[in-house]
């Protein structure tokens, strides 16, 4: 019989999006500032461009900070490449939170998948 990973209980409590909303709250407060964002209620509706007023290269940190909280289930770099400008503008917390909430909802492959393929 085999336990669940550390991992996989870790991912299983992030994949609820109200935790990932405060989990992307608390990472904007690390790249746009916690003072800036001290009076910001941040939401699922907050707009990163309206509200936050995030500028790009902020976006980019964010998205790094994603990458390293998540780690590789949560191609956030790819997702954002797929969506057209003005989904980008609009883009609130919420539905970076969704996009993350349903990445850690899948199950994830496993390791011996890779190397099964016959010759």
């Amino acid at each position: 019989m085999t336990q669940p990973s550390i991992a996989a209980a870790h991912d299983q409590a992030d994949h609820d999006q109200a935790d990932v909303i405060e989990v992307v709250a608390q990472l904007v407060g690390e790249v746009i500032g916690e003072d800036y964002v001290a009076d910001i209620d941040i939401g699922g509706d907050t707009s990163f461009s309206d509200d936050l007023e995030m500028e790009s290269i902020e976006f980019v940190a964010l998205a790094e900070a994603l990458q390293l909280r998540f780690g590789e289930r949560v191609d956030f770099v790819a997702w954002l490449a797929e969506l057209e400008l003005d989904d980008l503008i609009e883009m609130t917390v919420g539905r970076v939170a969704a996009f993350i909430a349903e990445c850690l909802a899948q199950p994830v492959p496993s390791p011996q998948a890779d190397g099964d393929a016959a010759p």
